[in-house]
């Protein structure tokens, strides 16, 4: 038999009741592209070959590969698997209709993001995670577990908590307890920049018991916001500038005669432009949009998606932004 390698988070989802209760609950279809990552020997694979079109297994493991190839070959489910050897976090996911897996947990946060940004969109992922990261994608604003990856989570999809699975049911037992979870993507996605938001959100939760007023208070953070502020006045002046130019090139090859008193206006309009004072202090303009927005008090761990977009929109509106 192989050696699991538990370091690497080998852990074989050996009950077949637990098995046949993540496919049931993927509600799967035979013309389903099923995409598993950390297929193992085969336990759920097997099962998902017998009801779906197609599986892709990715396996970073080549022993575990091995097995998985003897357990089909030679039946008729081996030309219903496809395998991609390597690491699922360094490859271009292909395209799929749902993720089924017994994920190796210390993958579980960047391969979730992984997903949740990928396109085209797919219907659902259920996957198993440690019971405590479970327990935080769902977790609600005021509870305590409530953190950065429960509202990032939570910004782009449904996420349900569907069973818990005890560390016996696999093969070794981990050390800790296991719980599947159900992820459907937000289709259409909320009109949202991510890497803007979950820079807001990352300040916000470094001390999610913070009031935002001290969380913002941070130099590192200064620092951070005055950089990006300043690039955005010049991208802005830049693009003000070339506006005018562009404007006022096409009134006069137009109508000279007849425009005059509009082209004074409508200059007036696109030379608004956003002159930086000698003595401007960021900290200064940040206390502002908290204390304008009503969030100065307020403070992370009690605050829901809604509150983040208008705290977003509150800083945007004044030039400043997160990446």
């Amino acid at each position: 038999g192989v050696l699991f390698n538990k370091g690497a988070g080998q852990h074989i989802l050996k009950n077949p009741l637990v098995v046949n209760s993540i496919i049931e609950k993927a509600a799967l279809r035979r013309t389903d592209v099923i995409l598993e990552v950390g297929p193992g020997t085969g336990n759920l694979t097997v099962k998902m070959l017998e009801k779906v079109k197609k599986v892709i297994a990715c396996e970073i493991d080549p022993r575990l590969v091995g097995e998985l190839q003897k357990r089909v070959q030679g039946t008729c489910l081996a030309n219903k698997l496809e395998i991609k050897v390597g690491d699922i976090l360094k490859t271009d996911l292909p395209f799929f209709d749902a993720c089924v897996a017994n994920l190796p947990y210390q993958i579980s946060s960047p391969f979730v993001f992984k997903l949740l940004l990928h396109r085209p969109f797919f219907r659902c992922a259920i996957l198993m995670f440690q019971r405590e990261f479970a327990l935080r994608l769902v977790a609600k604003p005021g509870t305590k577990l409530y953190c950065r990856l429960s509202i990032n989570t939570q910004l782009l999809a449904r996420v349900d908590h569907l069973m818990k699975v005890g560390k016996n049911n696999f093969r070794p037992p981990p050390k800790v307890e296991s719980s599947v979870v159900r992820i459907e993507p937000k289709n259409p996605p909320p009109p949202i920049n991510f890497q803007e938001w979950d820079g807001l959100v990352r300040i916000a939760f470094v001390r999610k018991n913070k009031t935002l007023s001290a969380a913002f208070k941070s130099s590192a953070v200064a620092q951070l916001l005055d950089h990006n502020y300043r690039i955005h006045c010049s991208l802005h002046n830049t693009v003000m500038r070339k506006l005018k130019a562009e404007y006022i090139s096409n009134v006069f090859n137009v109508h000279v005669s007849r425009t005059s008193t509009n082209l004074i206006k409508n200059c007036c309009l696109l030379s608004n432009t956003i002159e930086i004072p000698e003595n401007f202090k960021i900290a200064e303009k940040i206390q502002t949009v908290l204390k304008n927005t009503g969030y100065s008090e307020k403070r992370a761990r009690s605050m829901d998606i809604d509150d983040f977009i208008r705290l977003l929109h509150g800083f945007n509106s004044e030039g400043i932004h997160f990446s």
